[in-house]
């Protein structure tokens, strides 16, 4: 049995047994990348220096937007079956009916994180657990490969890095969004 077989059927050997935790992880596994997003438009709101978190939820929606893009490429690409479609996991949600790599919910989880980590945000390590914690609920609740979850990871650094780089808060793009947004 592959190392990825093995830890995604672990992960998922947890699901069934109780209805709260069930619970608890499915609302995560669904929601969670929203509650992500919404909790980077809320800082944009609530901090005093606001050009600076405007620009931070910009750049993670760049990465997010590039991570998800540079997925369908890949999806394209690989075309990976499910695990639950393998018989590896049991499935608590609905089926997918798209390929299993990369996955995008850990895409977007860890282009934010990855994102703020690199803006040097003091929040970026909590972002970073709450990134790991949707991964690790998409593989409990049955969808995805342990290893999609660190393709989407991947995808999420590089886009990360991209717009680290090209994105800066002295740029055109940037100076265009402070006046329009």
């Amino acid at each position: 049995m592959k190392i990825d077989t093995w830890i995604t059927a672990a992960i998922n050997s947890l699901a069934g047994h109780s209805a709260i935790l069930d619970g608890l992880i499915l609302f995560y596994a669904k929601a969670g990348i929203f509650l992500l997003v919404l909790s980077i438009a809320i800082r944009w709101f609530l901090h005093s220096n606001r050009a600076l978190h405007r620009y931070v939820a910009v750049g993670c929606g760049l990465a997010v937007a590039l991570g998800l893009a540079l997925n369908q490429g890949i999806l394209l690409l690989v075309d990976r079956i499910r695990p639950y479609d393998l018989g590896v996991t049991h499935l608590i949600v609905e089926r997918s009916a798209d390929p299993s790599f990369p996955s995008d919910h850990a895409t977007v989880a860890f282009a934010i994180a990855f994102l703020l980590f690199l803006k040097r945000d003091r929040q970026a390590g909590l972002y970073l657990g709450l990134a790991l914690l949707v991964g690790i609920s998409r593989i409990y609740i049955g969808t995805h490969f342990a290893t999609d979850i660190g393709g989407g990871a991947a995808t999420a650094l590089l886009t990360a890095l991209a717009v680290h780089k090209a994105y800066r808060v002295e740029s055109p793009l940037n100076r265009l969004l402070i006046r329009i947004l």
